[in-house]
């Protein structure tokens, strides 16, 4: 068996990946303190934008053959409310704390990463696969150049970790090395894939499809990327056990993050972490 201990990202190799568990607030409902600090490497809060956000109306999360589909609409409080109620608490874990931001054009990125300093958040995590205002609301991760200036733009203002949420869709390569090139410490493969159900019979639903089913999907992104770029890969998409982790690490990410299966099963994390280190000394 390869050794992965030396080339993780982090460690515990594991994160709890964006909108899958909130920001914290039921997370010891299901961890004591220690087993957070033992199970997880870092938490990535649910998106952030400068202003609150009341998502989208229900139906917005639906089951699917070896997953889900969700359109939420990025419900979150806001920076100034997530900072004030929040974000106290989740520094309380003792576990690096990333923040998954949400922008309509590049200045919201930078005056979100304003708001993040001095205050004790490890890292942030960009979330590109929102519309650009600016450019007629095509996505960020559809337009390689402009997510190269995101990254430089950001990065001047932040001087701690900084990922890039990739999408699994458009030009992921272009994006990637843009990432690169422009200071991203790592990049996260992937967000979910964008997909529809129809609702008994009637209504539709658009939204990102998650869970098991896209696992092979993006596994072979982690893989593809891994050969062509040198920043650490974080991957994530339909992460159920133990060796759908391994199969991240053999086609080349350096830590995963869990997210589906958590809805599923909130205590799924320590589990996995147990077996790792059991039965692969990770």
């Amino acid at each position: 068996m390869k050794d992965y201990s030396r080339n993780f990202l982090f460690y515990p190799p594991l994160a709890l990946a964006s909108g899958t568990w909130g920001l914290g607030e039921n997370l010891f409902k299901y961890y004591s303190p220690a087993e957070v600090k033992e199970t997880f490497g870092v938490l990535v809060t649910k998106g952030i934008s400068l202003k609150p956000r009341i998502g989208n109306l229900p139906p917005r999360i639906w089951e699917t053959p070896c997953g889900l589909i969700n359109s939420i609409g990025l419900a979150n409080p806001g920076v100034k409310e997530f900072k004030k109620i929040f974000l106290t608490g989740l520094l309380k874990t003792e576990v690096k704390i990333f923040v998954n931001l949400y922008g309509e054009e590049i200045e919201d990125f930078v005056a979100l990463a304003e708001e993040f300093k001095g205050t004790g958040v490890s890292g942030l995590e960009l979330n590109i696969s929102c519309p650009n205002v600016k450019k007629g609301g095509i996505a960020f991760a559809s337009q390689p150049e402009v997510v190269k200036e995101l990254v430089k733009e950001v990065r001047k203002v932040w001087e701690g970790s900084l990922w890039v949420k990739l999408s699994p869709v458009g030009p992921v390569l272009d994006v990637a090395k843009a990432c690169e090139s422009s200071g991203a410490d790592a990049i996260v493969c992937a967000n979910t894939y964008p997909g529809l159900v129809v609702i008994e019979g009637e209504k539709v639903l658009k939204g990102g499809v998650s869970g098991p089913a896209i696992k092979p999907l993006t596994l072979r992104l982690v893989y593809e990327l891994s050969r062509e770029v040198s920043i650490p890969i974080v991957g994530c998409g339909g992460i159920a056990s133990a060796k759908d982790v391994l199969d991240y690490f053999v086609c080349g990410a350096k830590a995963v993050e869990i997210g589906t299966a958590f809805l599923i099963d909130p205590e799924l994390a320590k589990k996995i972490a147990k077996e790792l280190k059991e039965k692969w000394d990770m």
